[in-house]
């Protein structure tokens, strides 16, 4: 699966079969805040939403961003992994 940083609609992209799936976000000075995880039910069984937030989190890290979530699905994949707690915003 290869993801895209569609910087133009503020969102990480992955296509499968046809099915589009994203990972939308807003930028608030030097934090990145992931607002929606948008994955078709036709590709769920790929789990695009891990791979997309994966590399939301590379692309932060990488960058020098903190993190903030409002996507339930972010939010889950952060408190499963401790390894990227450093990338979470205090706020």
């Amino acid at each position: 699966m290869i993801v895209t940083h569609n910087s133009a609609e503020n969102r990480f992209e992955l296509t499968i079969d046809g099915h589009l799936a994203e990972l939308d976000y807003t930028m608030m000075g030097d934090i990145i805040i992931f607002t929606h995880t948008g994955v078709p039910p036709e590709i769920r069984e790929h789990r695009p939403g891990v791979k997309l937030v994966e590399t939301g989190l590379a692309y932060a890290r990488e960058n020098g961003l903190l993190v903030r979530s409002k996507c339930w699905f972010v939010t889950k994949y952060l408190r499963q992994h401790p390894e990227v707690q450093d990338l979470l915003s205090a706020a």
